[in-house]
């Protein structure tokens, strides 16, 4: 792809469909819903929409579980709903991403019923990772790997042979050393792009592909023998293949949780166009950790290769408010580094994390490359950190027996209307997920066109980078002070006070454009951002 196409500095809006907006009345989000929308999210200046999966799903993992590829599910509207979303986004100029799932799939899916009702050693179970156990009875799992969501990554068809699942026990990894899981892929792209989908976004990217002998591990907590293997780059080749046979941009972004320098290795030429950059979001608010993970990201980008993809949030992590006002942290019994690094619970001073998060997006958004929003960020939602135990609903916390809360408080249904009892996301007071009473102060209606609200702040800002920041270098600046982060970036200045003193903005620096937070002249207070043009 050359250097003009859409996707590299797009501004692309993540909706967790079941969250983001009900029209039919079932307490579930779906499809007419962000049809409903589209005004509000084309009038925010974003460039395309990424949907969660709307595949066919028992949703044992909020549909990371598909039983059905190739098409939509009936709860969100089915195929007719799709269809009219896609073709009244392209209406507003806004393109539409579509989630793939390519490590596993359901439980539910006919290939694995199949499998299971299939003989040891059959076609249908090389299309999975089937072992034989061990002891003298085979009652142990065949190695000591652990699940991403707690356990053990093994689950025992009764009486006989073991599946192996990276997540729950209803998500079969596929084996993708196989041709016929290449072929079924190859099959699935090509469906969605005769629909004219607009690209993919890849759950998991890194660790579709497994070590063929599935060694044992010397410390269960790190499993290098499951990600990062190196035969995941001849899968992403085949695929930019396909998708560049249809002589548009369609971009294949990557879920890529792996160091800069490791996660640049996906776009290399002929490869993926995007991946996550994750590092960013994992960082705490500190100036010195800010920028060494821009630093690493930003040295890593492959020439003539793809680009970065930054955020600071998403359906898998706390969101930026929370994290960033996190005063006071509990302790985690849980495997996973990255959780212990993005879903930390404890004491929030929301007020402290809401100015953090909003001076933190307007640094993202100066970046080079990408930038990826997740719904309720331009809300500056905070985390739902008490949902009633039985109103949970993530595998990560059943299969902890509740030593890992999970993901649920980031996928709480959006506050429209400051009205309950679900504040104008369903039309009948149903909502999957209950809503706590101070999502109202969070409402669309509570921000829309009042001046200085976090959803004023980032309309204000999506149309601007457009103009302030195209891409044409990017160079740090010496604010004289190791807690101002500032750059350049084509013809704007990103500032960022991480300090606890005031920073004067040096005047050829150029003229404020925008705050993350109210204020006179140059005065920048502690964690607050600006942008200014030269």
């Amino acid at each position: 792809m050359n250097h003009t196409a859409w996707w590299r500095d797009a501004v692309v809006y993540q909706t967790y469909l079941r969250s983001f907006a009900d029209s039919d009345g079932d307490g579930v989000g779906d499809l007419a819903g962000i049809a409903d929308r589209l005004d509000y999210l084309a009038a925010l200046g974003v460039d395309a929409i990424w949907l969660n999966p709307c595949y066919p799903s028992p949703n044992k993992d909020g549909g990371y579980d598909v039983a059905d590829y190739t098409t939509v599910d009936a709860v969100y509207g089915g195929m007719p709903a799709f269809d009219k979303l896609l073709t009244a986004a392209h209406e507003r100029g806004l393109r539409v991403l579509m989630d793939l799932v390519p490590n596993h799939c359901s439980d539910q899916h006919p290939w694995f019923q199949r499998a299971l009702a299939a003989a040891p050693g059959s076609p249908e179970r090389a299309r999975f990772h089937f072992r034989g156990g061990r002891g003298p009875d085979g009652s142990e799992p065949p190695n000591n790997w652990r699940s991403t969501f707690s356990g053990s990554a093994w689950t025992r068809v009764p009486g006989e042979q073991w599946y192996l699942h990276s997540f729950d026990s209803s998500q079969p990894d596929f084996n993708w050393a196989n041709e016929e899981v290449r072929e079924l892929f190859d099959d699935v792209l090509r469906t969605w792009f005769d629909r004219d989908v607009d690209g993919f976004r890849i759950d998991v990217a890194y660790a579709m592909v497994k070590h063929p002998d599935l060694p044992e591990l010397d410390d269960p907590r790190d499993n290098p023998y499951s990600w990062n293997q190196p035969g995941v780059h001849e899968i992403f080749a085949r695929w930019r293949a396909i998708a560049a046979s249809y002589q548009r941009d369609i971009p294949l972004i990557g879920e890529v949780w792996l160091a800069p320098e490791q996660a640049a290795e996906y776009i290399e030429p002929g490869r993926l166009d995007q991946v996550f950059f994750f590092d960013l979001m994992t960082r705490s608010w500190h100036p010195d950790e800010f920028r060494a993970s821009i630093n690493a990201t930003v040295d890593s980008v492959p020439e003539n290769g793809g680009g970065p993809a930054w955020t600071l949030n998403n359906h898998d992590v706390h969101r930026s408010v929370s994290r960033y006002g996190l005063t006071e942290a509990e302790p985690m019994d849980t495997d996973d580094a990255h959780a212990r690094r993005t879903r930390a619970r404890g004491t929030v001073d929301v007020e402290l994390g809401l100015r953090r998060a909003r001076a933190a997006a307007l640094l993202l958004l100066a970046l080079p490359g990408s930038a990826y929003l997740y719904q309720g960020e331009e809300l500056g939602l905070p985390e739902v950190m008490d949902l009633p135990d039985d109103a949970r609903r993530d595998p990560i916390w059943f299969r902890s027996q509740g030593h890992e809360h999970g993901r649920d408080g980031s996928r709480v249904p959006l506050p429209w209307t400051g009205d309950r009892p679900t504040f104008g996301f369903s039309p009948t007071g149903e909502s999957w997920l209950p809503q706590p009473d101070w999502f109202a102060g969070y409402a669309v209606s509570a921000q829309d066109g009042v001046g200085g609200s976090t959803l004023s702040m980032y309309r204000a800002a999506l149309p601007l980078r457009r103009t302030l920041f195209a891409d044409n270098g990017f160079q740090w600046l010496d604010a004289g002070r190791n807690d101002v982060v500032a750059f350049r970036h084509g013809a704007g200045v990103s500032v960022t006070n991480m300090g606890s003193e005031p920073f004067d903005v040096p005047g050829d620096w150029g003229e404020p454009v925008l705050r993350s937070a109210p204020g006179d002249g140059r005065e920048l207070a502690p964690g607050t951002g600006a942008w200014l043009r030269q």
